[in-house]
């Protein structure tokens, strides 16, 4: 004879079970589709290839290219000869959607 209450704890368990799934699955279609991301140079071209896009929007691209530091490159303390640079500018958009039980944005 099977409780209600270890009924309710196995539904409980396969509903988190689910969604633990689901959403693994889902983050593991979006890593597939950053790494099969085409490889594009930073060169004289690539603004024109970002205006033929549609909506000029390119989804996922690995930019590859030199980078020249704005004033003196880091270096490691653990690793010599290995520098790197911070990045300044971060441009991040935001889509605002009306949520109507909250009455906000």
């Amino acid at each position: 004879p099977i409780t209600p209450g270890e009924l309710l704890c196995l539904g409980s368990s396969l509903a988190f079970s689910g969604l633990f799934y689901y959403l693994y699955r889902k983050k593991a279609r979006v890593m597939a589709r950053i790494q099969e991301a085409p490889k594009l140079q930073v060169d004289d071209d690539l603004p024109a290839l970002v205006s033929a896009a549609d909506g000029r929007c390119l989804p996922y691209i690995a930019l590859e290219g030199i980078v020249l530091p704005a004033k003196a490159a880091l270096t490691s303390h653990y690793h010599e000869g290995l520098q790197g640079v911070i990045q300044k500018l971060l441009l991040k958009e935001h889509r605002l959607i009306w949520n109507s039980l909250a009455r906000s944005w």
